[in-house]
């Protein structure tokens, strides 16, 4: 991880999530938050910026079906810098299993922060053995290969509502999580330690009773 993301990630960690959306809010109209997530690790933040994999529902005849979860993967993460997250789309099935953790396994390989999932991910006692953050909506123990394929990588994706282009900063903790633009990262960052010292002073009125 470069001096430069260490120290971003180290603010967002420091803020938190729920500043970060505040921040996003003030600078930005739409969505960008993200509902509470599943993980084997929830003590382990997502910080990184993303790289994606588009799922589509299974389908037999389209161009590029038989490229399996390896190929696209290898696209999505050829040019990543160190401390990218994955980002994997649900392809309309956020309860089916995505991968698991052989699959997965290549992360560590490719020095990710982790991996954000709108779907479901299997084995999480070998995530959980894993040094990256893993996000996602919930363990499966089935296969999912019959409903949801992975097809493109390094286009912008769906996750929960939210579009996560390739290139965004993703966070994501144990209280939710946030995608903000590449070029509103500082502005955010800075707001959101706004946020944080303007509730700190708040609070410090209302125990000294200066507030009303």
């Amino acid at each position: 991880m470069s001096e430069e993301l260490d120290a971003w990630r180290e603010r967002a960690l420091a803020v938190g999530c729920a500043a970060l959306v505040d921040a996003m809010m003030r600078h930005h109209e739409h969505k960008a938050d993200l509902p509470a997530l599943r993980s084997p690790a929830p003590e382990r933040p997502l910080f990184g910026p993303a790289v994606t994999m588009q799922f589509l529902p299974t389908r037999d005849d389209l161009p590029g079906k038989d490229r399996g979860f390896a190929e696209v993967f290898d696209d999505a993460v050829r040019d990543a810098p160190t401390g990218a997250a994955l980002v994997m789309s649900s392809g309309g099935y956020p309860h089916m299993s995505h991968a698991g953790g052989v699959k997965l396994y290549r992360m560590s390989r490719h020095r990710l922060a982790g991996v954000l999932a709108d779907g479901q991910l299997r084995d999480f006692a070998e995530l959980a053995a894993m040094d990256v953050a893993t996000w996602c909506r919930g363990e499966a123990v089935r296969w999912g290969g019959d409903h949801v394929m992975p097809y493109a990588a390094n286009v912008a994706v769906e996750v929960a509502g939210v579009t996560v282009v390739p290139g965004d900063y993703v966070f994501v903790d144990s209280a939710g999580g946030v995608v903000i633009p590449a070029a509103s990262l500082e502005t955010v960052l800075t707001e959101a330690e706004t946020v944080v010292a303007d509730d700190e002073r708040f609070r410090a009125g209302i125990e000294s009773g200066s507030d009303r």
